[in-house]
């Protein structure tokens, strides 16, 4: 795992398990963990997670938009070859919103 991650437990377990009552417990997790944290960008692609971060005024980006920026910031040179990985598992995505992308990443 790189040095950069960090894997942190939530300590307001009240209130994650009020998010549960929204949102699946994986959701309900990072909400609650980024409640924790300032300055979190959460990363959420649900859209039931999305409505509740933005109810609770978290800043927040999808899986696609982390790569957008990724790109932007020379960490990687392509989204292609994630969004192609991407889309061999179970993650539902778009055919537009993969066109969006690779439009604004130059790779269409």
């Amino acid at each position: 795992m790189p040095k950069w991650i960090e894997i942190r437990p939530v300590q307001d377990i009240t209130l994650k398990e009020v998010f549960k009552e929204s949102v699946d417990p994986g959701e309900a997790s990072a909400i609650a963990l980024a409640m924790e944290t300032s300055n979190a960008i959460l990363i959420i692609d649900d859209l039931k997670g999305r409505k509740l971060a933005s109810k609770m005024a978290l800043s927040f980006m999808g899986t696609l938009g982390l790569l957008v920026k990724a790109k932007e910031y020379g960490v990687i040179s392509f989204v292609k070859p994630y969004i192609e990985k991407i889309q061999n598992t179970d993650f539902r995505i778009s055919s537009s919103l993969v066109d969006l992308v690779l439009e604004k990443t130059g790779e269409k």
